[in-house]
């Protein structure tokens, strides 16, 4: 399939949108203990695991072309190489995140996330990173960002058993295809693909299901 870039509005005005749902959602969470579609997560999980990525986002942003991400995809490993190295890096940052409440942890992925747009229009076109000769642009990654927060918005909004959708589908499966070069590619009807290209079910119980805590390490 030919890799066709988003258009550059419509990427950031769905990356707004994400973070803002994110938020929205956030507010409606009444037992932060409920089982996310993330497998083992609760939703104070997601929260914290929320609160990371938006950091990291932030951090190779301004790392980049040198970031700790850029060197990892340099290595040209295959895609199961790196998924599992990118998730074994989100649990071990997950595990010594200090105890805190949710909302405490989606307040602080909302100022990285707001820090890391800000920064985005005047760095568009600057090299992320480079992967196997191809290279990608900070806007590549800006993409593959809002897709993430969708996503997430996603699991929180099953988690508390209502919908999310975003606005604009089309755009995250562009950005998916664009700045997300190692993992598969998303097929059919827009937002149902990128679920399940990101290895989700449509299908989740919308009815949330409470679970005991799961305990990490550092007692989150």
């Amino acid at each position: 399939m030919e890799r066709t870039p988003p258009d550059r509005h419509r990427v950031l005005e769905s990356y707004r949108d994400g973070v803002q749902a994110i938020r929205a959602l956030a507010d409606q969470v009444t037992d932060w203990q409920v089982q996310t579609p993330c497998a083992d997560w609760l939703a104070v999980d997601l929260a914290g695991h929320l609160r990371c990525v938006a950091e990291n986002y932030l951090e190779y942003l301004q790392d980049a072309p040198d970031s700790r991400l850029a060197k990892l995809f340099a290595h040209e490993a295959p895609s199961a190489v790196l998924i599992r190295r990118q998730a074994r890096q989100n649990a071990a940052e997950l595990a010594v995140l200090p105890a805190e409440p949710g909302p405490d942890r989606i307040r602080s992925f909302g100022v990285s996330a707001g820090a890391y747009v800000d920064l985005i229009p005047d760095a568009w076109d600057r090299t992320h990173l480079v992967h196997r000769g191809t290279k990608y642009t900070v806007g590549d990654h800006a993409g593959a960002a809002a897709v993430e927060w969708h996503l997430h918005a996603w699991d929180l909004a099953r988690a508390i058993g209502i919908e999310h959708r975003p606005a604009d589908p089309e755009v995250l499966v562009a950005a998916w295809h664009w700045g997300v070069p190692h993992l598969p590619l998303a097929v059919g009807e827009p937002w149902s693909a990128v679920l399940r290209s990101s290895g989700r079910s449509p299908d989740w119980p919308e009815v949330s299901r409470p679970v005991r805590a799961r305990r990490w390490p550092a007692g989150v």
